[in-house]
């Protein structure tokens, strides 16, 4: 079994190939499974929540095990933890083991990029993230693989943190910046990619400028939103699955007020990547992404970790 750290996963997972990877898997699909979760006392110390995601096709399976400690920041730790065990589906021998967090974070932007290569216009150049966190600071490579972004805008709770983002990003060649105002830089972006774990909304829907593409990633709760109704108004919708629908306080508030109905929802990413919905269809058009993400995307990449480092795949795609 190879043991990839998460150097070496995040190095077999450039986004360009990430994306097309994530592409084939949604348009080819996968099995899978309810995510088990499991609560874990240890004696006098806090509650540990595992949660296990597995997923396969007749080629590869795997699980992703995710442990969240919220008694870690007393420790001086991370609270979460997650590792990734890639197996031969037909023999059941253990391939590989990889980093859980790079996998998670990386498929995550990278979902993200998918969608907007059909939802955002083919011109956007401006790029704003909301947020500073570990997916929030990969978003702009992520979307680089898809549309030509050259200016990114940051904003963040802490001021400190957007500003010291936007200094790494200009490290890799993005004319960045951090944004004081909120709603002026909303009104400014061609995308709005939010990646916060807020309760309350974020981003108003009155901010958002015709044409613009706005991607949310924080809202993987019922408890959670980072938009508010008026975003979802007039917009045209897609969900990366329809467990989002099910999930996420994003649209089961704007659901229970009628904002929209479920058959509103124009497409998922499986439904893009096969051609059986479409994308933008002006560049005036408003479009709302939704994701909560899928052991599907886990696998994925993973997949692609193995294939790239055993030369088994198939061939990247020249240029």
């Amino acid at each position: 079994m190879r043991i990839f750290d998460a150097e070496a996963t995040r190095d077999a997972l450039p986004f360009e190939r990430l994306v097309e990877a994530l592409r084939a898997m949604f348009a080819g699909g996968c099995q899978v499974p309810p995510r088990h979760v499991h609560e874990i006392v240890a004696p006098g110390g806090s509650a540990l929540v595992s949660l296990i995601m597995p997923a396969w096709t007749a080629r590869h399976y795997g699980v992703k095990t995710v442990n969240v400690a919220p008694g870690n920041a007393a420790r001086g730790l991370p609270g979460l933890h997650a590792v990734y065990l890639l197996f031969d589906a037909v023999t059941g021998v253990p391939l590989a083991q990889l980093d859980g967090n790079v996998i998670t974070s990386r498929r995550t932007a990278a979902a993200s990029a998918l969608a907007a290569s059909w939802l955002a216009r083919d011109d956007a150049r401006h790029l704003l993230v909301v947020g500073a966190g570990a997916v929030a600071r990969l978003l702009p490579a992520a979307y680089r693989a898809v549309r030509p972004i050259e200016r990114v805008t940051v904003w963040a709770r802490r001021a400190e943190a957007a500003q010291a983002l936007a200094a790494e990003l200009r490290g890799q060649g993005f004319d960045a910046c951090a944004a004081p105002d909120l709603g002026a830089a909303v009104a400014a972006a061609d995308i709005v990619s939010c990646a916060t774990l807020a309760t309350e909304p974020v981003v108003h829907g009155r901010w958002l400028r015709a044409g613009s593409h706005l991607d949310l990633i924080g809202s993987f709760t019922p408890a959670m939103r980072e938009a508010d109704d008026d975003c979802f108004t007039g917009a045209t919708l897609y969900v990366d699955t329809d467990e989002a629908l099910q999930k996420s306080g994003e649209l089961l508030g704007p659901l229970s007020r009628g904002v929209f109905a479920r058959a509103d929802v124009r497409g998922t990413l499986a439904t893009l990547s096969r051609g059986e919905a479409a994308g933008r269809r002006s560049r005036d058009e408003r479009t709302v992404f939704k994701s909560v993400g899928t052991a599907l995307e886990d696998l994925a990449a993973a997949a692609l970790v193995w294939e790239t480092a055993t030369g088994t795949g198939p061939a990247p795609k020249p240029g």
